[in-house]
């Protein structure tokens, strides 16, 4: 194949590569097969990086207490003997291009800052979603992050790939000012170790904010390393150093290649169905029926009646869950009463519930199973009527 140089205003071309960054103007034809380097689609791996989703709710205060998912979907703190505390919210506060972004804002300073401390934000990534990497192999492929990123004062943090199966790591710092900045960081390819095919977490990508001396007393690791805790976040500064410290965050996207692309949007429906993937909700508010004054609604799930303490229903899923999930309720009690054809109403009380998924591909939940009534008939219809939120948690 040969390489021509396009320096003209129309151009009619075959066989050529374009290789670096170029920019191309008038009017230029291409005959033949035009193949792209990466793919045009589904180049992200991260989900949920334009923080649409955010079924848990839009903000949760006094994060940092303990390690979890609280507002936006896929996006965990990760969090360790810190006294620092923070709201963390989905902001409408974002770049050209954004409707969304994570904001978090520090509600409780930590300044005496112990070896052991840390904090961070992260999305934990199946490994069955990083083959495209080979990663471990000769043919390994370089990572390519991007995000943007802004706060109220100037800050450094640190950007961290894990690798979960081999204990490897890899990590480059970054700078947050006033304003929205696209970070784009270049991680190398690793020869070294494979990431497992499967649905457990291979990969975690990390965003270090607070870190005491066991993580930050050596030097970064800018080349993939076993892990050494002293080399994963050096040189940031800390979230937590003031009640007036914000950072935000959205477009976040990992993708393979030398160069980060524009960051690929894809539709709310698309970012939900792969949220759903880990997390979903099924339930309504307490109070009256759907008809009632009040208007109140109640979410209501078709089964049967199984001896005459329990029932068997198939929740609605939209998809296969990564997992068979941990089913509980979102906050508080609920009731969930159970109306068969003789119109009693059972259950009326929180019941103890278990899923099955019957080893079905995908590992979708197949029924839920409701005991903990009296008074039912065996094998009869009946539909359940939740007066709140039950969630379904399969999150790495």
């Amino acid at each position: 194949m040969t390489t021509r140089t396009l320096d003209m205003a129309n151009v009619i071309a075959s066989d050529v590569t374009i290789a670096g960054d170029k920019t191309l103007s008038g009017d230029i034809t291409f005959s033949g097969d035009v193949v792209p380097s990466s793919p045009l689609s589904h180049r992200n791996v991260i989900i949920n990086g334009g923080m649409q989703v955010a079924q848990r709710g839009t903000s949760s205060t006094d994060v940092g207490s303990a390690g979890g998912y609280f507002t936006v979907d896929r996006f965990r703190i990760d969090t360790g003997n810190s006294a620092g505390r923070c709201t963390m919210s989905q902001d409408s506060d974002s770049p050209n291009g954004f409707a969304n972004s994570i904001k978090l804002d520090c509600t409780t300073a930590d300044t005496s800052i112990a070896a052991g401390e840390y904090f961070m934000l992260q999305q934990r990534i199946e490994g069955q979603n990083l083959q495209s990497f080979a990663k471990g192999t000769s043919d390994a492929k370089t990572f390519s992050v991007s995000f943007y990123v802004k706060g109220n004062a100037s800050a450094t943090y640190v950007c961290e790939l894990f690798d979960i199966d081999n204990t490897r790591q890899v990590s480059k710092s970054f700078n947050v000012t006033t304003s929205w900045t696209r970070v784009e960081l270049t991680f190398p390819a690793d020869t070294t170790g494979a990431f497992g095919d499967d649905n457990a977490a291979s990969l975690y990508l990390i965003i270090w904010l607070h870190a005491g001396a066991t993580y930050t007393g050596g030097t970064l690791s800018t080349t993939w390393t076993s892990a050494t805790s002293a080399n994963r976040a050096v040189g940031i500064s800390s979230f937590f150093d003031s009640t007036n410290r914000t950072f935000f965050i959205t477009g976040v996207q990992l993708e393979l290649g030398d160069n980060a692309t524009p960051f690929e949007n894809r539709t709310l429906q698309d970012e939900l169905l792969r949220c759903q993937r880990y997390f979903y909700m099924v339930g309504g508010d307490a109070g009256g029926d759907p008809e009632g004054a009040s208007g109140n609604q109640r979410n209501y799930i078709v089964g049967r009646t199984s001896n005459s303490n329990a029932m068997y229903c198939a929740p609605p899923s939209a998809v296969p869950m990564r997992s068979t999930p941990t089913v509980g309720n979102f906050s508080g009690s609920f009731n969930i009463n159970c109306i068969n054809k003789d119109g009693a109403t059972n259950l009326n009380t929180q019941p103890t519930i278990d899923t099955y998924n019957y080893g079905k591909p995908g590992n979708t939940v197949g029924n839920m199973y409701l005991s903990g009534g009296s008074g039912l008939t065996d094998g009869r219809v009946c539909c359940a009527r939740i007066n709140a939120a039950i969630t379904f948690d399969s999150e790495l």
